[in-house]
């Protein structure tokens, strides 16, 4: 494989690390082997946070002003968008996806928003008055009163597999333009692209200790990352399972944890905008075979135009080609491995007991004997109570169900654990964006599929998430606020 990115060890504290175990990489599209990583020894993550404590305590990153930062991470930037080729053709080979959406999705966006970043970083204040009344002032004793914003310290980026590039831009750039050391945990999936962070922090010349990249084919290393007394924040994007363990783990020390996590979000059709459901519909399984947090997988239509949407979206995921990304005409790619691919099985199943009915998909595609595909999948529910309607299911699985008037569609959307994102769709943009509002999830996309802007903040309601990233919020995430009075002795 002499195409993908060629260091295959961990980066730690400025030094490459070999493991003594192999991580075994498997291509989802043909199930073969695609690659051996080097598993990081668990001393040498427990080195990755000792030194970027290290390096954080000493202000060697931390010090360096915000102009220096910036230069080197475009340095950083440069060093990723130099070696495109083989970052795409790696994201290809480990996680399945098509090149276009390796591309465009993951690298273009991601260098899009880390140099966006960057700018709004610049472009904001760190350090301003407080304003404070005047006799708050006086009997306190202070002629100044002002807030400062503050790098955190130590932080540990936990990223998915089916961002992994995406997530990590998401979380490095905010983290290291505000000061903070990092130490970079991909999943155990797809590890191998994540490493190229490892060799653009050697090319831009971060201090050592900045920037840790570490590779395990379990968990334990990320459980050390995530209760370690040194470690000061943990930001996670995942599942909420694992996110309600990542808070228990992180709760003895107190650390500040930001997590986007699972999402069942709403696509809703007014009733004058129902022409547009089969492409809403394609939108959720096309590139990324529905494995997207923000994945709108239910499909709310009203009730007396239920049939006709649930025929032209079958129609439309019909016209879908499934296949490897090898194949110029796939839209859609396979699912991660084959637990992935039993879930979709499983929950099909499930639906289908509950009363729900297949109206096209639910099984594997004919001709496609290796790799991990399953169908572009409609299932026609009765309502909101069906499991497939409450679970995340993490494929390329939707739901249509039907509402009886705009209450009654708002009812149906909140009536969830989750609000990562939603969708409202209508000819009337008034009426569609009084709808938006009254839906309690942390994104909401009007006559839109989605925005995704370094100035423009994400995260999740309720089990859905903490915090945010991206936009001002989330370089603020990555700071702690100090508060300074000050008076003159004189």
């Amino acid at each position: 494989m002499d195409d993908l990115i060629a260091e295959r060890r961990s980066y730690v504290a400025g030094t490459w690390v070999d493991g003594d175990e192999p991580l075994a990489v498997e291509n989802p599209a043909d199930e073969s082997h695609v690659t051996d990583v080097s598993v990081t020894p668990l001393a040498e993550i427990e080195r990755a946070v000792t030194e970027a404590r290290r390096c954080f305590d000493a202000g060697t990153w931390a010090d360096t002003p915000p102009a220096e930062r910036a230069r080197v991470l475009h340095a950083f930037v440069d060093h990723i968008v130099a070696h495109r080729a083989a970052f795409v053709a790696t994201m290809v080979a480990e996680a399945g996806q098509p090149a276009a959406f390796a591309e465009r999705a993951q690298l273009g966006a991601g260098v899009a928003l880390a140099r966006g970043t960057i700018d709004l970083y610049l472009s904001m204040q760190h350090e301003d008055h407080n304003p404070l009344p005047v006799d708050d002032l006086l009997r306190g004793g202070a002629a100044l009163s002002i807030r400062r914003h503050e790098p955190v310290g130590v932080v540990t980026a936990i990223t998915p597999y089916n961002g992994a590039i995406i997530m990590a831009f998401q979380k490095l750039i905010p983290a290291l333009m505000a000061g903070n050391s990092v130490i970079l945990r991909p999943s155990p999936l797809t590890p191998i692209s994540s490493l190229l962070f490892g060799a653009a922090a050697d090319a831009a010349g971060l201090p050592a200790g900045t920037l840790s990249v570490v590779v395990e084919a379990g968990s334990i290393g990320a459980e050390l990352l995530t209760s370690h007394p040194f470690v000061d924040m943990v930001s996670f994007t995942g599942s909420t399972a694992v996110g309600r363990r990542i808070l228990a783990q992180a709760a003895p020390t107190v650390k500040r944890v930001a997590l986007e996590l699972g999402g069942k979000s709403a696509q809703i059709y007014l009733p004058d905008a129902v022409g547009r459901a089969p492409a809403g519909a394609a939108a959720v399984v096309a590139a990324t075979a529905g494995q997207a947090c923000v994945a709108a997988t239910r499909m709310l239509v009203p009730q007396d135009h239920k049939d006709e949407v649930v025929e032209a979206v079958a129609r439309a995921y019909a016209a879908i080609t499934v296949g490897p990304p090898s194949d110029p005409t796939a839209r859609m790619g396979p699912v991660i491995n084959a637990a992935a691919r039993e879930r979709c099985e499983r929950f099909v199943a499930t639906a289908e007991e509950h009363g729900g009915k297949v109206a096209f998909g639910g099984g594997r595609p004919a001709g496609l004997d290796r790799g991990y595909y399953f169908e572009p999948t409609v299932l026609d529910l009765r309502d909101n109570t069906n499991p497939a309607a409450r679970e995340e299911i993490f494929g390329p699985v939707i739901s249509i169900i039907g509402y009886r008037d705009l209450d009654d569609a708002v009812h149906i959307a909140n009536d969830s654990d989750y609000g990562l994102s939603g969708q409202v769709f209508g000819a009337d943009v008034a009426a569609a964006t009084a709808v938006a509002r009254r839906l309690r999830t942390g994104a909401v996309n009007v006559n839109v599929g989605g925005m995704f802007s370094a100035y423009a903040p994400s995260g999740g309601y309720k089990q859905s998430g903490l915090g945010r990233e991206r936009g001002p919020d989330g370089i603020r995430a990555f700071q702690e606020v100090k508060h300074l009075a000050i008076s003159d002795p004189r």
